[in-house]
């Protein structure tokens, strides 16, 4: 399936060449009907003499619609610029050229309508006028087609040259991530919500669970129509018309995408290789506001120029647009920026939500070249400089078929440069970064706590600026190269010890015989500072409740021995039983319990405890 779309100046007979070629009429509002001037995108479709199926995306022409001419450039296989031939090249075939240049559509043709309003020798001179028109532009080598709406003259040629130039066209990529922005939402009396737009990326099937971006909105497809036949799927490259459930149609505009789900994420900026189109009557300045287009969407920005100060007709240059709306973009997608009164330029969009970039900065321009054509390897390595990836978004951030990406993943991981963990994947290099930061968070947590016997993990996470799962596959890569262990009370170098001095050891003592001493009720005054506190606790000596109670840690022991040989394994304990066991009182038996219940040796059952299993603490 091919989608064909046209372009050209208005009044120039793109819709009358429609309806010509396809007997369908692709002005849908009344309006148009009424001023004869197409003003939104219209809808035909034909096949060819050789059985191709080909839609047709028919746009409007007149300055004012530019904008809905740019909503059904998108996604289009061939071009079919437009040009009166009692008028010849005008303002919008040359501003529609600039766009097609802009978005790389593929291919073209020229055709030349209304060639029954003049003699041969003018459209002679017209011909020759377009071809200092095309110069330059990709339909420079295109052919130009003599046709007449009006009369039939030169339609069989036309679809002729149609076929031939979507013969060498390759088949759509299928990535596994189906996108369709949407060009028109409307409701379906007996169906609900209808939406339509060309899909790329991907396919759709009856039945699929889909996702409306910006916005989040789910919803369920629940039929597919392709030139008003319905279908049980859709490929990519396809004209469809999606019905969805679960979404009512005031919630879905045109600029929306949607795509299957976690395909397509919100963007507030972009990084874009902008070039400036060759009519730019001023330079566009430095953060300058502008009008980001993209496929069917549309928002306000800020276009920050990284390698310049301005941009002059024709000129290229690298730039990051900041957006006042959030759009669904992708990697790869293509865009238009126009200024109020005129398209400015354009360009390939590099990255996606990216980072605020220094300006000048040597190391940025040199990984958004390599992001622009850079080998896939090195592309993906740019991709994990920052952190891992889910191995399933490789194909969508560097453009590849799923199986393209997982060869490419295999090969590099084979290679020593990438680390699979699970669905995620790491660059070793990063890798190797993550651990030093590790490293060096517990080192610094030990060297602040000399008396702690291991950094516990939650004080040493964040501070690497690690999330929960790359912080489980860094520890493991600085435990298989030695450089860290797991303990009971987090994280250490291994053989790192702790050494109390003369008079630390001389407080533990008199604190640890006071204890001894008061066996089943141990003093609660006079307890160590904080951190001599844990280092008991760490090494064993002592059991600390948490309640205010701290008891010498074989006496512990000995009290749940003599607990369980009291009521064996089977029976219940209450606190009353617990005092009068131990001659202690009801703060001491309290402490006691519940610390057993917070080392799920009891349970607790009303008034009473009961033992859980066979447990020591």
């Amino acid at each position: 399936m091919y989608v064909l779309g046209t372009a050209g100046h208005v009044d120039h007979g793109k819709s009358t060449l429609v309806r010509a070629l396809t007997g369908i009429d692709p002005d849908r509002l009344r309006e148009e009907k009424e001023r004869g001037l197409t003003i939104d995108l219209g809808f035909a479709w034909l096949t060819l003499p050789s059985g191709r199926e080909v839609s047709i995306v028919d746009v409007p022409g007149h300055e004012r619609f530019i904008k809905n001419m740019l909503a059904g450039a998108g996604g289009v296989d061939l071009a079919l610029l437009v040009v009166a031939a009692d008028e010849g090249p005008m303002p919008q075939t040359r501003e529609h050229l600039a766009i097609l240049d802009l978005l790389d559509v593929p291919a073209g043709l020229v055709v030349l309508t209304k060639c029954d309003l003049v003699e041969d020798e003018y459209a002679d001179l017209v011909e020759a006028e377009l071809e200092e028109t095309l110069a330059g532009t990709m339909l420079a080598s295109s052919p130009v087609i003599r046709v007449s709406a009006a009369t039939g003259t030169g339609l069989p040629a036309l679809l002729a040259a149609i076929d031939k130039a979507l013969e060498a066209r390759p088949s759509k990529r299928d990535l596994g991530r189906p996108r369709l922005p949407i060009d028109r939402a409307f409701t379906v009396q007996g169906f609900g919500t209808v939406v339509t737009g060309t899909l790329v990326d991907g396919a759709l099937s009856v039945g699929q669970e889909v996702e409306l971006q910006p916005g989040g909105l789910r919803a369920r497809i629940r039929g597919l129509q392709r030139h008003r036949t319905k279908v049980q799927r859709l490929e990519p490259g396809t004209r469809a018309a999606v019905n969805i459930s679960g979404v009512h149609t005031d919630d879905v505009t045109r600029g929306m995408v949607l795509a299957g789900p976690g395909v397509v994420a919100p963007v507030r900026a972009v990084d874009v290789r902008f070039r400036a189109t060759t009519m730019l009557e001023h330079p566009l300045a430095h953060d300058a506001g502008v009008t980001f287009l993209s496929a069917t969407s549309e928002t306000e920005a800020r276009i920050r120029f990284l390698d310049r100060d301005s941009v002059v007709a024709g000129a290229e240059a690298w730039a990051q647009l900041v957006f006042a709306e959030e759009v669904a973009v992708a990697r790869g997608d293509r865009c238009v920026v126009r200024t109020p009164n005129e398209t400015a330029g354009g360009g390939i969009i590099v990255a996606v939500n990216p980072r605020r970039h220094r300006r000048n900065h040597l190391p940025v321009l040199l990984a958004l070249e390599r992001l622009l054509v850079g080998a896939p390897e090195e592309r993906l390595l740019d991709v994990l400089a920052s952190g891992p990836a889910e191995s399933r978004s490789v194909s969508q951030s560097l453009g590849l078929e799923h199986a393209e990406a997982e060869a490419l993943i295999a090969a590099m991981g084979r290679s020593g440069q990438l680390l699979i963990a699970g669905t995620r994947i790491y660059s070793s290099q990063w890798l190797q970064a993550a651990v030093g930061r590790l490293t060096d968070a517990v080192q610094t947590y030990l060297a602040d706590n000399p008396l702690r016997f291991a950094a516990p993990r939650e004080h040493v996470r964040s501070p690497s600026g690690l999330e929960p799962a790359a912080f489980e596959t860094v520890l493991r890569a600085a435990a298989v190269e030695g450089l860290l262990e797991e303990r009971v009370a987090g994280l250490a170098p291994p053989g790192h010890e702790v050494r109390v001095t003369p008079a630390q050891s001389a407080a533990i003592e008199r604190y640890c015989a006071g204890l001894r001493a008061g066996r089943f009720s141990p003093p609660t005054e006079n307890r160590p500072e904080a951190s001599l506190l844990a280092y008991l606790v760490e090494s064993g000596q002592v059991v600390d409740t948490g309640a205010g109670v701290v008891f010498d840690a074989n006496v512990f022991t000995g009290m749940v021995a003599a607990l369980r040989a009291e009521v064996g394994y089977e029976g219940t304990v209450t606190l009353a039983q617990v005092r009068d066991l131990f001659g202690t009182s009801r703060k001491y038996a309290q402490a006691f319990l519940e610390y057993l219940d917070v080392l799920r040796i009891t349970r607790r059952v009303g008034d009473a405890r009961i033992f859980r299993g066979s447990e020591v603490p």
